[in-house]
């Protein structure tokens, strides 16, 4: 049985690492006019400058979110926890609001407006998951935690939609963040999502027994002698950090980080130290993807990443969701 789960998590990550370099050549021949392909000599520098930081940012912004959304749901052991649950993503919002109104006052370039916005982001994402375990008082309670959470995005957000009433200018950029873009995604951001999604994949998967364990119930993850509650500590940090660094540099990314765990678990079933490893890949492929589908679908008018996410995302659960009351109304019969 081990061995059948080890040749389908293999035969998985090669199908995923397959679709991930499809979708990063496909990347460099995708413009602003749709499909290039006489166009590559000519936009050697395009490609390299633009095109090919882009989508590497969209696939590495999307392992993070992968990550963060298998963390979110083991942790929970809830299906459809996403990595947006402890108000990082109001936090996010909040941050950038802020960045805007502040920087906007100031006469600087581009690329340190850029910079500025994005460790805003980052600041009010992890402000919005430590508030949120302030809350609760720690990590013990997980509903606890997650009302906490809910009731942190909630007045997050209207913060944020108050600045925008009290300062109209920013609402372009502001909106622009929320709808969820890779277009201003640099080598520099590849380099720092890089970072963070490395140490990121090598905590979580060091720490995934616990994992393991809370999918057999808490007081058995005791029981074996796991540090239940340190490692909690630390893969929450782990998971508020890859979705603060994903927000950051892409805005907010809908879906991505709930349906890759699950298209995941359609295929594989085993520990969860693999199926982290194939929800980072799976994420990859879903966010680089859809982010050609943005670019490409209506050239050269080109969609929010993140709403095109969302409809897919959405349709997606939606189907899920249908599945399961199916199954669950087949039972109920079975039983009667």
């Amino acid at each position: 049985m081990n061995t059948r789960k080890s040749h389908s998590a293999k035969r998985l990550a090669f199908q995923l690492v397959g679709l991930l370099v499809f979708v990063l050549i496909l990347g460099a021949l995708i413009g602003s006019e749709g499909l290039a392909w006489s166009k590559i000599q000519a936009d050697a520098s395009l490609i390299a400058d633009i095109r090919m930081p882009r989508t590497l940012g969209a696939c590495l912004a999307g392992a993070l979110l992968g990550l963060a959304g298998a963390l979110a749901q083991g942790l929970f052991r809830n299906p459809l926890a996403d990595p947006y649950l402890l108000g990082s993503a109001s936090g996010a919002s909040l941050g950038v609001a802020i960045g805007m109104v502040l920087l906007s006052q100031l006469d600087m370039s581009p690329w340190f407006m850029r910079v500025g916005i994005t460790g805003m982001a980052f600041m009010g994402a992890w402000f919005a998951v430590a508030l949120s375990l302030v809350l609760s008082w720690g990590v013990q309670h997980t509903l606890r935690l997650l009302l906490a959470g809910v009731v942190v995005g909630v007045v997050f957000g209207a913060i944020a939609s108050l600045l925008l009433v009290m300062f109209p200018q920013i609402q372009g950029s502001v909106q622009s963040f929320m709808l969820g873009s890779t277009a201003y995604v640099s080598w520099a951001a590849c380099g720092l999502m890089l970072a963070v999604l490395l140490v990121s994949w090598v905590v979580s998967v060091a720490a995934s027994p616990l994992l393991d364990g809370l999918a057999l119930g808490e007081s058995t993850a005791i029981s074996l002698g796991l540090p239940v509650k340190s490692l909690r500590w630390l893969l929450l940090a782990v998971l508020a950090l890859c979705t603060a660094a994903a927000v950051a540099q892409t805005g907010l990314i809908a879906f991505v980080g709930l349906a890759a765990p699950h298209l995941v678990r359609a295929r594989y079933k085993g520990t969860h130290g693999q199926s982290l490893s194939l929800s980072c890949l799976m994420g990859a492929v879903l966010l680089g993807g859809a982010d050609l589908l943005a670019r490409g679908l209506m050239a050269p008018l080109e969609l929010p990443v993140g709403v095109l996410t969302a409809i897919l995302g959405g349709g997606y659960m939606l189907f899920l969701m249908r599945g399961m009351s199916s199954k669950s109304a087949g039972s109920r019969k079975g039983r009667a």
